[in-house]
């Protein structure tokens, strides 16, 4: 599932690059919202974009790879570039039930997944169903809504790894 778009390149030493056509648009668009292209900000998606799509990354993920790719960067900017990324569309926000938070790449080819997120390690596995989509859809309809976006599932549950370390604990009783 994660591949590297074609305009990135990872053979700078100092980690994975925008290309010039990409670095060009999300300057444009930073400057459209009044925002500067720092090179922190281009570093960062330049960061999920080398991951591909299906990468969830928490801020201090992302911070960790930065700092090891080199990146004299702060947690505190990392939060705020994530948040300025999420809000131009460029990254989506995955918010989880235990109160954390992961990033990955917005758009792409699976843009209605879902996804199924391990309670006790963090692991996050993406699935699409059609079915899920056509649910929503239906409900709108049935309750009188004009549905805007399909919105994204989070089913909380245990991977087979975590499962097998709870046992029994599992059985009902």
């Amino acid at each position: 599932m994660s591949r590297r778009p074609p305009d990135i390149s990872a053979d700078s030493p100092e980690g994975p690059a925008l290309s010039e056509g990409s670095t060009r648009g999300l300057r444009s668009s930073l400057h459209d919202r009044g925002q500067r292209l720092t090179p922190q900000r281009e570093r960062m998606l330049a960061l999920f974009h080398h991951l591909g799509e299906g990468r969830h990354l928490s801020a201090e993920e992302a911070h960790q790879r930065l700092r090891g790719q080199g990146e004299q960067v702060s947690l505190a900017t990392v939060y705020r570039t994530l948040r300025l990324l999420s809000g131009m569309g460029l990254l989506k926000e995955l918010e989880l039930a235990e109160g954390g938070r992961r990033f990955e790449l917005a758009g792409g080819e699976h843009r209605h997944h879902h996804h199924l997120v391990c309670v006790r390690c963090g692991r996050i596995e993406e699935f699409e169903n059609s079915a899920v989509l056509a649910a929503a859809e239906s409900a709108a309809t049935r309750h009188g809504f004009h549905l805007l976006e399909q919105g994204v599932l989070n089913l909380r549950a245990l991977c087979p790894a975590c499962a097998a370390l709870q046992g029994s604990s599992l059985a009902p009783s």
